[in-house]
């Protein structure tokens, strides 16, 4: 079932002939009183019977809001027009608002796909697109957007790596907004049916779970460990290979094997130690 838009009649315009139906009615009833004469109160009755029913009909929409009307449980049409309106008095009147809503997820314990247990919630933004759909499709819209969203970012989680473990390959931590645009996509795939639109959704907390929070510090310690010394190694290289060029095309000593060897020991040892180092000074015999 698809929203249909109807355009019911202005309010103020109704009030008008609401006037001058009660006006009338005060009048038979003025003269009933007046006369003594009890023909005078049918109309005065029927008057005030057709006024009272008039004003149900009444209702007024508000900005970003949606009424959704209903006769004898058949879906008439929706207004969104703000304003005061009038309609069939027997129609029953369902508001549904239209305003920007997000929730935060609650913090889900779910497996990355590497099989490490992580801690996982969102944001999601969203409004409502078609308000038939929002409420005939299914019970709760409200329910349904909640349980969803939860539902589709455990499925986030078992599709991607909290960390990469080759370069370019897509993780939780690493890649925001690619994982945020699957996120999105998804929750839109699994609320399209409710009449809901998503604006937006991202992760708004990830992290390890307490079990393995420790074990995987140190991990990510040793690996930032390991990194600096591979580039601390690699520029000392470069700096001895310099070194021994510079001192060969300036004849300044010439160095056999033994002595180069010597050498480029020690340069290494000074440059890639993290402590400060003491020369040795050999005076000679």
């Amino acid at each position: 079932m698809r929203e249909v838009l109807v355009e019911p009649r202005s309010g103020m315009s109704v009030l008008s002939w609401f006037g001058a139906l009660l006006a009338a009615g005060l009048l038979f009833l003025a003269v009933a009183i007046g006369t003594e004469n009890g023909v005078f109160v049918v109309p005065a009755l029927a008057a005030g019977v057709a006024l009272f029913f008039g004003l149900i009909g009444l209702f007024t929409v508000g900005p970003n809001e949606a009424k959704v009307l209903q006769l004898f449980g058949d879906y008439r049409g929706t207004v969104r027009e703000p304003g005061l309106r009038w309609v069939n008095p027997f129609f029953t009147k369902r508001s549904v608002s239209l305003r920007v809503r997000n929730f935060e997820s609650e913090r889900l314990k779910v497996n990355d796909l590497a099989g490490n247990p992580i801690e996982i919630a969102a944001v999601v933004v969203w409004r409502v697109v078609d308000t038939a759909e929002a409420l005939f499709h299914v019970d709760d819209y409200n329910d349904f957007v909640h349980v969803q969203s939860e539902a589709a970012l455990r499925n986030l989680a078992l599709n991607y790596p909290y960390d990469p473990h080759v370069d370019g390959e897509i993780a939780l931590r690493s890649h925001t907004a690619e994982v945020a645009e699957h996120l999105k996509t998804e929750i839109q795939e699994r609320l399209v049916q409710a009449g809901v639109l998503v604006l937006e959704a991202r992760i708004s907390h990830l992290a390890y779970a307490q079990e393995i929070a420790h074990a995987m510090l140190q991990r990510q310690q040793a690996g930032a460990v390991i990194a600096a010394r591979t580039m601390i190694v690699e520029g000392a290289v470069g700096m001895v290979e310099m070194a021994l060029d510079r001192l060969s095309h300036h004849n300044i000593v010439e160095l056999d094997n033994d002595k180069k060897a010597a050498m480029i020991g020690n340069l290494l040892v000074v440059l890639c130690s993290d402590r400060g180092t003491q020369p040795t000074v050999n005076a000679g015999k």
